[in-house]
C-alpha cells in the first residue's frame, strides 16, 4: 500500500496534536491540584539557550498546519513574531490547529504530491519536493518541539507517560 502525502503529514499531525492536547490538559490538572498558576510554565526551558515552553507549543502548531499552508503556497518560512499567549491560549491554539487540519480533504492535500516547496529563512532558500519537505524537515521539527513541550511539563512534575504523548494511534480496523 502506498502512503500518501496526507497520511504522512495531516494524519500524523492530528494524532500528535491530539496527544499534545491531552498533555496540556494533564498539565493544567496537575498545576490546579498543586495550587500552581499554569502560566508559570510559559517561559520554562530545559536549558538556557532553548526556546521556552510557550514557543515550543506554538512552533508545534506552525510545523503542522503552517507546513500544509506552506506546501499549498510553495513557500514555508519561520513563524515570525509569536503571540504572548497564556496557558489557556496555548491549549486553544493546539485545539484549533488540530480541528483545522481535520477539515482538510485528503484529495486536496494529495494534489500537492511532488510539488516544489521552498523553505526560506532570511536570504536563504532551501528547495524541497512536498514529500521530502514533510519527511526531512517538517515532521522532525514538529516532533522535536512537541517532545520538548512534553519534556518541560515532565520536568515541572506533571505525571505524563509515553502514551500521553502518542495520542490516538491509527489502529488496524
Amino acid at each position: 500500500m502506498a502512503v500518501s502525502l496526507y497520511d504522512l503529514s495531516v494524519a500524523t499531525y492530528v494524532q500528535v496534536l491530539g496527544g499534545l492536547e491531552g498533555v496540556l490538559g494533564r498539565g493544567l490538572t496537575h498545576f490546579q491540584e498543586n495550587k500552581t498558576d499554569p502560566n508559570e510554565v510559559l517561559e520554562a526551558r530545559l536549558y538556557t539557550d532553548m526556546l521556552p515552553f510557550r514557543v515550543q507549543v506554538l512552533v508545534t502548531a506552525h510545523h503542522s498546519l503552517g507546513a500544509i499552508r506552506g506546501i499549498e503556497a510553495g513557500l514555508f518560512q519561520p513563524p515570525g513574531q509569536l503571540p504572548a499567549l497564556d496557558y489557556a491560549g496555548l491549549q486553544k491554539t493546539v485545539t484549533e490547529t488540530r480541528e483545522a487540519l481535520q477539515k482538510l480533504a485528503p484529495a486536496d492535500v494529495n494534489a500537492h504530491e511532488g510539488k516544489d516547496v521552498v523553505f526560506q529563512i532570511r536570504d536563504t532558500n532551501i528547495p524541497f519536493r512536498a514529500e521530502d519537505f514533510v519527511m526531512s524537515f517538517s515532521l522532525p521539527n514538529f516532533y522535536f518541539h512537541a517532545t520538548t513541550a512534553y519534556d518541560i511539563l515532565r520536568h515541572k512534575g506533571v505525571p505524563l507517560g509515553k502514551r500521553d504523548f502518542l495520542g490516538r494511534m491509527r489502529l488496524k480496523t
